[in-house]
């Protein structure tokens, strides 16, 4: 897929993968000191970003799913209390554990995770694009979004209506008080999250420890709680309850949320760490914690209305309703650093135009900010926080789009298992056939939602999936009609050199998605100026389907003849497109490449609807509108402003 100055690509998310190498590798006692220390380090680090969502779920799932079960303050029946709880431990079991910890971490993309890398993974072991493929990485994509705004929204919403066991006189402000949070917390992202990143992860573990240990006075009071892990609990609950099982179960779900974050942080932080992390601290303290919970329940119905504050002494509230919304903060900033993520990446894969991209450390390339989806996203929480209010009422509204994203997971794991680890067809069908009935099984539970607030994510998929679709063809569609009128290049070289006009000095490089037609600013170029450099450039960039391309592979060059010459410059797809490193690198394929003797010429695009356009009116609508906020490609391109020619032209859609 290759594209230029009207192609869509985004910026970088560069991690280094020296530490991918080293943290995908077990550390045994005769490591180097500095390899445990780095371990030690993206231990404690994925804690706090990879484990937010899931590590704050128990605020609000299990008293949910009891409640959607039939549980009210006044009584609770002991056998559905281990039924639901059954469920939720097998959920952890099977969806995370067994799932994403074991099978989907190591379905890579050259060490990179998310629903987007493991689009370009299946599409590259299929052989190229495919229409099924495509469709399965958007509607994930688009899922993810509808997430993004739900779980500030819950998370946050979940931790100060804690504020109301501490008492009553908070309850009139309890939504104010969320609101204004959230609206600091996004307001916040402009100055990056490189001061404050370096705590979540302690404060995750302080909050995971506090969490288990919590749960563990109401197991001792009742040891029996722990039968509850017997899966035929879960399968007797759901055999016996009909209808009220399978609502019951979408809310068994909630405990899972976040489990995608496992596998989209890959890249971040690598495969041990986040096994590990799992298996040896997150894991158990969230199991502790829902035993705790259930058993506490058991113990007094009443405490069904906030179970996981009333865990704790009451001396201690303030101080968890502070620790709780600290957690929650945390478990939002890593869903809104994900949305950045994943617009970067659709950016890349030309899914979606340009957008405004700013690095908020000098350090890590990776560290983004994009204020356009920042706004979209606040806008889209505090619309939710308000016309909810509460976490019970947020709670019918939160799965779908996660249990959506991990059936379209699944999918595209069992083509790369068949494709690309090259297993039987029927061994990976066998392998991922019980994970995906268990997706199908959340999913249809969480469908029954819809009507009591599920719509509002779909509705949000659905936009993102409209948005995207329409990007997608339309630039096609601007690629074919600006094909028809193009000049093939060797005609135009080969006309030049017959004819040639007055030369200037300098070099004129011209970005261009087609290497093979001459470019409309070189057009356009000699039509007004009548004159040529002497030497002019063809430049191509290559949006690659994988993380990072090596230097040694970023710059290709063709030379057509002394004027004339081509270049082909590749970037991953987590990589920033830096048009004047990538040319500083032909110095080394004979190239004097000086930039303060080098002009850029762009073409600047205005569009308009055709007579006979081959989209309806609404989407031309859409199309001109999304164009219309790219943001401008000097600066997406890292090309200094001072040396940019930009030539308007005007086409019809």
């Amino acid at each position: 897929m290759a594209f230029g100055s009207n192609g869509q690509i985004a910026p970088a998310d560069a991690v280094s993968t020296q530490a991918n190498s080293e943290c995908a590798s077990d550390t045994p006692s005769g490591v180097p000191v500095h390899v445990k220390d780095h371990f030690r380090t993206l231990f404690i680090g994925c804690i706090g970003v990879v484990y937010g969502d899931i590590g704050t779920s128990p605020l609000y799932a299990l008293n949910t799913a009891i409640t959607a079960a039939g549980g009210t303050r006044d009584a609770v029946v002991r056998e559905d209390v281990f039924g639901v709880l059954s469920l939720v431990l097998w959920a952890l079991t099977i969806i995370v554990t067994l799932k994403y910890v074991t099978i989907l971490l190591r379905a890579d993309n050259q060490g990179e995770g998310g629903t987007l890398s493991l689009m370009a993974l299946a599409q590259r072991s299929m052989g190229g694009q495919t229409r099924t493929i495509f469709l399965l990485g958007v509607a994930g994509a688009a899922l993810f979004f509808g997430d993004a705004m739900i779980t500030p929204a819950i998370s946050v919403l979940s931790a100060i209506e804690g504020l109301k066991l501490i008492t009553p006189a908070f309850d009139p402000y309890i939504l104010f008080i969320t609101l204004t949070i959230i609206i600091v917390l996004f307001m916040a992202q402009r100055s990056g999250t490189a001061s404050v990143a370096r705590w979540f992860g302690p404060i995750m573990t302080v909050w995971m420890v506090v969490m288990g240990a919590g749960g563990i006075p109401p197991i001792l009071a009742d040891p029996g709680i722990l039968w509850s892990v017997n899966p035929w609990y879960a399968m007797h609950f759901l055999a016996t309850h009909g209808v009220i099982g399978l609502v019951a179960l979408g809310a068994v779900f909630l405990a899972v949320t976040g489990a995608e974050a496992l596998y989209a942080d890959l890249g971040h932080f690598g495969r041990k760490p986040i096994q590990s992390a799992w298996l040896f601290l997150v894991f158990p303290a969230l199991m502790l914690n829902y035993l705790g919970q259930g058993a506490l329940v058991l113990s007094d119905p009443k405490t069904l209305e906030n179970p996981f504050f009333r865990l704790y002494p009451d001396w201690s509230l303030p101080v968890m309703v502070v620790l709780a919304a600290i957690a929650t903060i945390i478990a939002s900033q890593a869903v809104i650093t994900g949305a950045y993520s994943l617009t970067r990446q659709a950016i890349q894969l030309k899914l979606l135009p340009r957008l405004e991209i700013m690095h908020t450390s000098e350090s890590q390339e990776g560290q983004i900010y994009l204020p356009q989806v920042n706004k979209m996203v606040l806008f889209g929480v505090l619309i939710i926080t308000v016309m909810f209010g509460s976490s019970d009422k947020l709670a019918t509204a939160y799965g779908i789009s996660v249990t959506g994203t991990m059936v379209v997971t699944i999918c595209l794991a069992f083509i790369v298992a068949w494709r690309r680890w090259k297993l039987p067809l029927a061994v990976a069908a066998c392998l991922i056939a019980p994970f995906l009935a268990v997706d199908l099984i959340f999913f249809g539970a969480n469908m029954l939602k819809i009507v009591e607030g599920g719509y509002v994510p779909l509705g949000i998929a659905a936009m993102f999936m409209v948005c995207m679709w329409t990007w997608t063809r339309g630039t096609n569609i601007l690629f074919q009609k600006t094909r028809r009128d193009d000049v093939p290049l060797t005609d135009m070289v080969a006309r030049l050199s017959k004819k040639p006009p007055n030369m200037v000095p300098g070099t004129a490089v011209f970005l261009t998605s087609d290497q093979d037609t001459t470019p409309s600013a070189l057009l356009h170029s000699l039509k007004h100026y009548k004159v040529l450099h002497e030497k002019n450039v063809m430049l191509t960039v290559i949006a690659a389907d994988v993380p990072r391309i090596p230097l040694g592979q970023r710059v290709r060059m063709e030379q057509i003849n002394e004027h004339f010459s081509r270049v082909f410059m590749t970037f991953g797809y987590m990589e920033r497109p830096n048009v004047p490193q990538g040319l500083a690198l032909c110095r080394k394929l004979g190239w004097k490449y000086d930039i303060m003797s080098t002009s850029f010429f762009l073409s600047r695009r205005s569009i308009r609807i055709a007579q006979k356009s081959s989209m309806p009116h609404w989407q031309d609508d859409l199309f001109i509108l999304m164009a219309h906020n790219a943001t401008d490609a000097s600066e997406y391109f890292s090309i200094p402003t001072g040396r940019v020619v930009e030539i308007g032209t005007q086409i019809a859609v």
